[in-house]
């Protein structure tokens, strides 16, 4: 290593330590030990520019053990993405650019939101298979217009978790060779060695998933890094773990190897020592030598260079191929999706009664014509979930230009893995299982809302209409869970054109999440029903009276429960509005002057209809109000037996409107 190297891999350390000591709170331990691989990656591997980190042939780099932020903060001020030493002094204060784990949109160069170990893992096989679709979709030959890496890092923390188990077996199966995985192994957890509880052996397990696997003895060895990585961009067929031993403090003669130095500042005195240790001269803290930033600037005009010959070889690359250039532009154009609106068939109605799921079906493959850079599939579902987009083929080793994608089951990686597709760009892409499954997508989903990206859910099988599969596949408290979530849009269409709204919604969502909750059984196609949907809630069948004698709320397959009572209420001289809620997430945003339109204040006599939990009704019905919904679990039977029997019914739903006491 020469004596630049080292100040420079030095600096990494120092400025990480100097940021968790001034914060008093954070993880050294990642940064120390893994300093020297993130240096060689990014000053000499990695393709990158920091004059322009939305470059869109750039490799990306996931920090998936996400605690370690330090490091990656480090890298992005050394490398000159904007964060500044005020920046890193601010590090996991409110409303810095450093908080405590890397957030997307939130720090300049951070490619996704980390933190929950294992998550970023699975991000990045999305990403790699991103990148594999679109170079198959796009590169001609002696123009590879895309054509980059995806790294990950993490550590044993990120090798536990079960998402990065199911991740990673796809990507073997996959064959994503631009998929390049360093494991920080340090053989350290937060209670102690790993032995206590990890004694496998992971390279074998990789290699099991059909890895290329390397070894890196010693983890501040550049030379030996530099050729793990050489090696593993060599084998283009499969995708490829170095396992970088490393030691957790590294640096910190009273941390180094430990682990208390996980998750705790190494204190003012081992800072002190731990400069000292490593030959670092400047006594102030935060202070990098000229020379060391030199090198850093020096580094980063390689990027710079890079994007330039990209640049050139894409607009020849537009000039030999202009239909190509023109499906490029409707790959990234976010607006794309707006066209549906105004075309008549994704609007049309079927006869008679459908099930949401295979409206839904229907109108993903009319989407695809118009929005071609659909890209995505379910967790060993898509016969169930309708989620087949026809004549467009099979993601796989074999043909990455399928568009289909099949994830197996592996709901959590599945949902973790569109969040990368997504975050890639270029690509509009959905998951899909059935509803009650989403428990296990839930963790992903929240990534997805916290990051602000449009990823969007395809779950059906929304409710006790499940049926004779019983308690265990019907979902009940799902559907409130995932209204909690902040910046999350949930739907439950009650019809073909509420399904249609709520496609249209997804599609051209730009930067929330949204979540289609679909039925098993068929439903009729209501009279009433509209456009109006895409704003959340609207009224379905309205009172003749200008002020109704109440208001009866559904969702879903209970609208048409909830008309039915309508006219046996009016039968017995109550006239009543319906108002159908597809989404209470959408309808919260509408204007005040809109929602009490539409659920007038003084209009207290309220009964909300689902065939779910009743939790969240209460901001709608008020305490005067009543709902008609599930208590506990669901049961086995013909889903019709069930809704009798829970008592989900147009009976109760009279009858509840008649016992509210005013």
């Amino acid at each position: 290593m020469s004596t630049m190297d080292m100040k420079s891999v030095n600096a990494i350390r120092v400025l990480s330590a100097d940021m968790i000591q001034k914060a008093n709170s954070g993880h050294p331990g990642l940064p120390l030990g893994s300093a020297a691989m993130a240096y060689e990656l990014w000053a000499r591997h990695m393709l990158h520019n920091p004059k322009n980190p939305n470059w869109v042939n750039r490799d990306r780099f996931i920090l998936s053990g996400g605690h370690g932020s330090a490091l990656l903060y480090s890298l992005l001020h050394l490398f000159g993405y904007g964060l500044t030493v005020e920046d890193l002094k601010e590090f996991r204060q409110l409303d810095s650019l450093t908080p405590g784990h890397p957030e997307y949109r939130h720090t300049t160069g951070v490619e996704a939101t980390t933190g929950p170990l294992g998550a970023g893992m699975a991000m990045a096989v999305g990403m790699a298979m991103a990148e594999a679709h679109l170079a198959a979709t796009f590169n001609k030959e002696d123009f590879p217009v895309v054509d980059h890496y995806t790294y990950v890092l993490g550590g044993d923390g990120c090798m536990m978790e079960g998402i990065s188990y199911e991740a990673f077996s796809l990507a073997g199966t996959l064959g994503l060779g631009k998929l390049i995985v360093l494991y920080d192994s340090n053989n350290i957890s937060i209670e102690g060695g790993t032995d206590i509880a990890f004694t496998e052996n992971v390279a074998k397990r990789f290699e099991a998933f059909g890895f290329q696997t390397l070894r890196v003895e010693y983890g501040n060895d550049l030379e030996e890094i530099a050729a793990a990585i050489c090696e593993a961009k060599k084998d283009k067929t499969r995708p490829s773990m170095i396992e970088v031993k490393t030691k957790i403090g590294f640096g910190c003669p009273a941390k180094e190897g430990k682990a208390s130095a996980h998750g705790e500042p190494l204190g003012v005195e081992n800072v002190a020592a731990l400069r000292e240790n490593l030959g670092w001269t400047e006594a102030e803290s935060f202070t990098v030598p000229q020379d060391v930033y030199d090198n850093f600037s020096k580094l980063a005009e390689q990027g710079i260079a890079a994007e330039a010959a990209w640049n050139e070889l894409f607009s020849e690359y537009c000039e030999k191929y202009p239909e190509m250039k023109a499906l490029w532009d409707t790959y990234y154009d976010e607006d794309r999706g707006a066209l549906l609106y105004d075309l008549q068939e994704f609007w049309e109605v079927p006869e008679g009664a459908a099930a949401t799921r295979n409206v839904s079906g229907n109108i993903l493959n009319i989407i695809k014509n118009v929005v071609p850079n659909m890209f995505g599939g379910a967790a060993d579902l898509a016969p169930s979930t309708k989620t087949d987009m026809k004549g467009m083929g099979n993601f796989s080793r074999d043909n990455y230009e399928g568009k289909n994608l099949h994830f197996g089951v592996r709901e959590i990686a599945m949902a973790a893995i569109g969040n990368g597709i997504t975050l890639h760009g270029g690509l509009k892409s959905y998951v899909s299982t059935f509803f009650v499954f989403s428990d296990y997508v839930k963790p992903m989903a929240r990534l997805s809302a916290l990051m602000g990206i449009p990823s969007i859910y395809v779950l059906t099988h929304d409710s006790i209409g499940v049926g004779e599969d019983g308690p265990t596949h019907e979902p009940i408290e799902q559907l409130a869970m995932l209204r909690s979530l902040p910046n999350f849009h949930v739907f439950r269409p009650a019809d073909a054109t509420e399904t249609a709204a709520a496609w249209y919604h997804a599609v051209t969502a730009k930067q929330t999440p949204t979540a289609l909750v679909l039925s098993r059984q068929n439903l009729p196609q209501l009279s009433g029903s509209s456009k109006e949907a895409l704003r959340g809630g609207y009224i379905i069948a309205d009172s003749e009276k200008e002020v109704p004698d109440g208001i009866l709320i559904a969702t879903g397959s209970e609208v048409q429960l909830a008309m039915e009572a309508k006219e046996r209420l009016m039968a017995q001289g109550s006239d009543v509005r319906v108002v159908s809620m597809p989404s209470m997430d959408v309808f919260e945003v509408q204007p005040q002057e809109y929602r009490e339109h539409v659920l007038p204040p003084n209009v207290r006599a309220r009964v909300a209809v689902e065939a779910l939990s009743d939790f969240g009704w209460g901001r709608y019905v008020g305490l005067d109000g009543k709902t008609v919904t599930m208590t506990g679990f669901g049961a086995s039977a013909p889903g019709e037996q069930l809704f009798a029997h829970f008592g989900i019914t147009v009976d109760r739903v009279v009858e509840a409107f008649k016992n509210i006491e005013l």
